[in-house]
């Protein structure tokens, strides 16, 4: 469908455009809406790709936000609020087709939700490299989480680093981690597919019971990203004396369970939080969030990173097959939405 025939690109023409809502428990739409013509030095935007962040946008789906974290959990330029009807989405890239001379025919990435185009302040609007593609670069927001997890624990050279969970932040925070100086990094999942990733990005590969539960790794640093029970107590069985466990996982409203007898007390562990919402304190003092984001961006230069961006659905088609991508059940990674 084209939604901007060459006819109608003046300025005082109506836009209509199509966008993605979360309209109740496990129900997708599209909805068309009118653009504003009100907003000097906009960019209007076309979507190539808009990134699907599986599990923020499951607990979406499943209508599983809990009512404290409304707020903490809105995206960036959501529209509606939670739990339902919702606009929600932060991994879109696009091509830049008005605005401001020196940013038309460019690719950029906005944590927009999910829609065929739009309209926003350049501002909002970080560039990609050339040399890194379009659809690769809906990892940015993803990548933005594992670069902040490592500032949150100071992983370093040499470490020995085990990462539970292989869904595509912990695989991100692996492929980080591999490329710490003498770094032996391991990442742990029951799900054998996701050994080639692994140690295609330089990581070891095992599944939990490969390795009796992590019992006796004694890693100098653990995160955990499987957002299990399972996978928590594996983590803590991992670190060694006085290490840190990073916890990745969100899990919505579902109570979790953290073995913290045994010899958690004795080994002096730690169990760090780590979250995307704010720069890491270790660099906040100088850095801020267009700075982190377009650090993430230039990691993204790596097409080994493209195995992660395993499954691609058209947009016109995402009111029937999202609910089936979002699901456990699902192997895609980091699915994206193409748009034509």
């Amino acid at each position: 469908m084209t939604v901007f025939p060459e006819a109608d690109r003046s300025p005082s023409n109506q836009r209509y455009v199509r966008s993605l809502w979360y309209a109740e428990p496990s129900k997708v739409v599209l909805r068309t809406e009118q653009l504003s013509s009100s907003l000097p030095g906009a960019c209007l935007v076309r979507t190539l790709f808009s990134g699907i962040s599986r599990g923020t946008e499951r607990l979406v789906l499943s209508g599983m936000v809990p009512e404290s974290e409304y707020e903490r959990m809105r995206a960036p330029l959501q529209a509606g609020d939670f739990p339902f009807p919702v606009k929600y989405g932060y991994c879109a890239t696009g091509i830049v087709e008005e605005g401001p001379k020196d940013l038309i025919g460019h690719a950029f990435f906005c944590l927009h939700p999910h829609q065929d185009y739009f309209q926003i302040d350049p501002e909002m609007l970080v560039a990609i490299p050339c040399n890194v593609p379009a659809k690769r670069a809906t990892l940015a927001a993803n990548m933005e989480t594992a670069l902040n997890a490592h500032w949150d624990v100071a992983s370093g050279p040499c470490d020995r680093i085990a990462v539970v969970g292989g869904g595509v932040v912990g695989l991100l925070v692996a492929f980080l981690a591999a490329r710490l100086p003498g770094a032996d990094v391991i990442v742990i999942d029951p799900n054998e597919s996701r050994q080639q990733i692994a140690e295609a990005f330089g990581a070891r590969f095992a599944t939990p019971k490969d390795i009796e539960g992590g019992v006796g790794l004694d890693c100098d640093v653990v995160f955990h990203a499987s957002a299990s029970e399972a996978g928590l107590a594996t983590a803590i069985a991992c670190a060694g004396n006085e290490a840190r466990v990073v916890e990745l996982s969100w899990y919505g409203e579902r109570p979790v369970s953290v073995p913290l007898g045994g010899a958690f007390h004795s080994r002096r562990l730690q169990l760090i939080s780590s979250q995307v919402g704010q720069v890491s304190p270790s660099r906040r003092p100088r850095w801020n969030y267009r700075r982190r984001i377009g650090a993430a961006m230039k990691l993204l230069d790596c097409p080994q990173l493209d195995l992660l961006v395993n499954e691609e659905i058209a947009f016109e088609e995402a009111p029937m097959l999202l609910a089936g991508i979002l699901s456990s059940d699902s192997d895609a990674l980091a699915p994206v939405i193409g748009y034509t």
